[in-house]
């Protein structure tokens, strides 16, 4: 999505969780749930027990991100595996996916061929399956950046069967406003301004851009293959979503993130005054501690896949 693409052009430590002993190693196997055109894709993660426990399906952020958390841009946290491994230690099974078209998920359907409806979709797929696989009564949907929105547009479809929702780094306003945020954000970006805004204002507006009117270092961003998806995510207002919900609303924020700002968080926050927020001062967006000040240290944390999740991530999940 435009969020992982918008950080290139604009632009923690921590414990790990409890070791795990011989007797309660997590047990981790395949699990699919039906697509479009074929098998969705993901691992299922247990922690040793008398498999009654919670259940959290996590949703990935943008791009061709893989259901670890990786994807071949360079992004090499793990942050998804680090989270289930995390939350297995603590006594909560989890679920990570390959998105539509990726993957292990590439026989469902084409990558591009996807809205934020068809997301939603695809998540209403993995809850059935997911509680049919594991007995659960409802399934806790996390939804890490882009995942986040996908989990409020799944939970304003249906919510049925969905235990309660933790967005993680997690848009709070439409996704024009964060992209022109981001693409500010880098003063070398400025000869592009004024093409970016066209194009926004154009697909806000429901209209198809054409490639050749879209210069070059654009064309990631807003390209005529992805407009169907782009459009579909500025037309949702997360923090509406949220307060269409009564759904439990976990909300989790890294101060040192430079893709989504912790006032995102604060927006929902303000949109449903019941939620639990939580801040980690020195938390990237992909959950992990930034070692020092500007931009290189932040961007170290996207690319170590040996650095554990920030102190504190996991138990804030299981606690909630």
């Amino acid at each position: 999505m435009s969020m992982a693409i918008g950080l290139a052009l604009a632009l923690g430590g921590v414990a790990a969780a409890p070791a795990a002993t011989a007797q309660d190693t997590p047990m981790e196997r395949a699990i699919t749930a039906p697509g479009r055109k074929g098998d969705l894709a993901g691992t299922l993660r247990e922690p040793a027990g008398d498999g009654d426990a919670p259940v959290v399906l996590i949703l990935p952020g943008s791009g061709p991100t893989d259901r670890d958390g990786n994807n071949p841009m360079g992004l090499k946290a793990a942050t998804y595996r680090y989270l289930a491994d995390d939350l297995a230690a603590r006594g909560i099974a989890s679920v990570r996916i390959d998105k539509r078209g990726m993957f292990g998920s590439s026989a469902a359907g084409s990558p591009e061929d996807v809205t934020i409806g068809a997301y939603a979709a695809d998540t209403r797929s993995w809850i059935d399956a997911i509680r049919e696989e594991t007995g659960a009564g409802c399934v806790w949907l996390l939804g890490h950046s882009e995942g986040g929105l996908i989990a409020l547009a799944s939970a304003a479809q249906n919510g049925e069967g969905v235990c309660g929702l933790i967005l993680v780094a997690a848009p709070g306003r439409p996704l024009q406003d964060i992209i022109r945020e981001q693409l500010r954000a880098n003063p070398a970006n400025a000869f592009l301004l004024k093409d970016a805004d066209r194009i926004i204002d154009a697909l806000v507006a429901g209209e198809n851009v054409p490639d050749s009117e879209i210069p070059a270092p654009l064309l990631p961003l807003f390209r005529e293959s992805i407009q169907g998806f782009v459009r579909s995510e500025f037309a949702l207002d997360p923090a509406e979503l949220a307060k269409a919900t009564d759904l439990p609303l976990l909300l989790i924020y890294g101060g040192r993130d430079i893709q989504v700002a912790p006032t995102d968080g604060e927006r929902l926050a303000a949109a449903r005054p019941d939620a639990t927020l939580a801040t980690f001062p020195d938390m990237s967006h992909v959950l992990k501690s930034v070692a020092g000040d500007g931009m290189q240290a932040n961007l170290a944390t996207y690319a170590d896949p040996d650095l554990p999740l920030t102190n504190g991530v996991g138990k804030a999940i299981a606690a909630f």
